[in-house]
């Protein structure tokens, strides 16, 4: 069958998570295996263009992975006619100039999130996409993880029963920079630089906990910043204004209760990076990354609060392993191949703009909450899309 070549252009791949995860993993990963399956039998290869804000980076990627496109000139790489897609994985603050640049270039728009700083941006990036006619989304990675996958099979199969409650715990510590590197890019640290964890993190758990257990009806946040001070690449020393823990309890339709944490300042004492409790009246689960562990009701052992006497018994040795039941290919590289499907023969593709500008209205209402002390009810955003 027939094989086609499709432009990407790719802005941002400079970074870590656009460099591994959506060139390498993605996109050249791809390729590798003979381009993007279609329903009718043929396949597509992508071509990435590379765009950044310097010269020497981009080159050397380009060199290392024997890449031919690349260029500090996004109005350069959009004027490429075969170049169908624009991806932008910049910093949050560059996104809405140069994904508004994309549209009116006629591009296909596909973006990490959050998709704009605030909602009047994120809902503004919805409108134009839309008035233009062109396919766009938004990266939700998490609900292609092996974890969250076996753990939304389980929510299909009515394994919990009713579901009473989801808590997630998220973070890890990152340095702050003057004894050992910081793991991430100081300007996560930097309100005016578009930094923060609540504007990181809120988006996802928004798409997470609606897509499995129920639509947000209302946050109460706080939204904190623990280590008031850091030191960035260049070993200079700088005032983080920006959160960076964010404790966030979320009203579900239905009745349920989501507590979720996220902190660059906790130190790991949990299997994964993020793991999520989901408890039911039949049964519970704990899924994190890549696996997922059950208890049912039928074998919920009878725990007696005693602290006079040491537990003789492993608590986590009491669940079971939720088994793969297929093979899991990575998160980023799935939703890439529906978004080509997508743009190439219109598959189905639900996690468009207006979906991202869901999440920035749940961070934007955790930022609010936390900063008047109150909880937020939140209202149905169609009406703006």
């Amino acid at each position: 069958m027939a094989v086609r070549t499709l432009g990407v252009i790719m802005n941002g791949v400079t970074g870590r998570m656009g460099h591994r995860q959506h060139l390498v993993r993605s996109v050249l990963a791809i390729n590798e295996q003979g381009g993007v399956p279609l329903g009718d039998g043929g396949r597509v290869l992508l071509r990435p263009i590379l765009v950044g804000r310097t010269p020497a980076k981009l080159r050397a990627l380009a060199d290392e992975y024997g890449i031919g496109d690349w260029t500090a000139s996004l109005t350069e790489a959009l004027a490429d006619p075969d170049a169908q897609i624009y991806f932008d994985a910049q910093v949050t603050q560059a996104r809405v100039p140069a994904v508004t640049q994309a549209i009116a270039a006629g591009k296909h728009v596909y973006v990490e999130k959050p998709t704009a700083e605030d909602l009047t941006g994120a809902l503004r990036l919805a409108r134009l996409a839309c008035e233009a006619g062109v396919k766009n989304g938004v990266v939700r990675d998490k609900l292609f993880l092996p974890g969250l996958r076996k753990l939304k099979r389980l929510v299909d199969g009515g394994f919990f029963g009713r579901i009473l409650s989801v808590r997630g715990e998220f973070g890890y510590w990152v340095f702050e920079g003057d004894w050992q590197a910081a793991q991430r890019p100081s300007w996560n640290y930097r309100a005016e630089d578009g930094g923060g964890i609540t504007l990181d993190m809120f988006p996802h758990w928004t798409y997470v906990l609606e897509s499995l257990f129920g639509r947000i009806d209302a946050v109460f946040a706080r939204s904190v910043t623990h280590i008031e001070r850091r030191t960035d690449e260049e070993g200079k020393p700088y005032d983080a204004t920006a959160d960076d823990a964010a404790y966030g309890i979320f009203e579900l339709d239905g009745g349920v209760i989501a507590q979720i944490n996220s902190s660059w300042c906790v130190r790991v004492n949990r299997d994964e990076l993020v793991e999520f409790q989901v408890d039911g009246t039949d049964g519970s689960a704990v899924a994190g990354l890549r696996d997922c562990r059950v208890q049912h009701r039928g074998m919920t052992p009878k725990p007696v609060w005693n602290p006079d006497l040491p537990a003789n018994h492993g608590f986590r040795d009491q669940w079971q392993e939720v088994p793969d039941n297929e093979d899991f290919d990575n998160a980023f590289k799935v939703q890439w191949e529906m978004f080509v499907r997508h743009v190439v023969e219109d598959a189905p593709f639900p996690h468009d703009f207006g979906a991202g500008a869901r999440g920035v209205y749940v961070a934007e209402a955790g930022l609010r909450s936390s900063a008047e002390g109150r909880r937020i009810e939140l209202e149905t955003l169609d009406d703006h899309t």
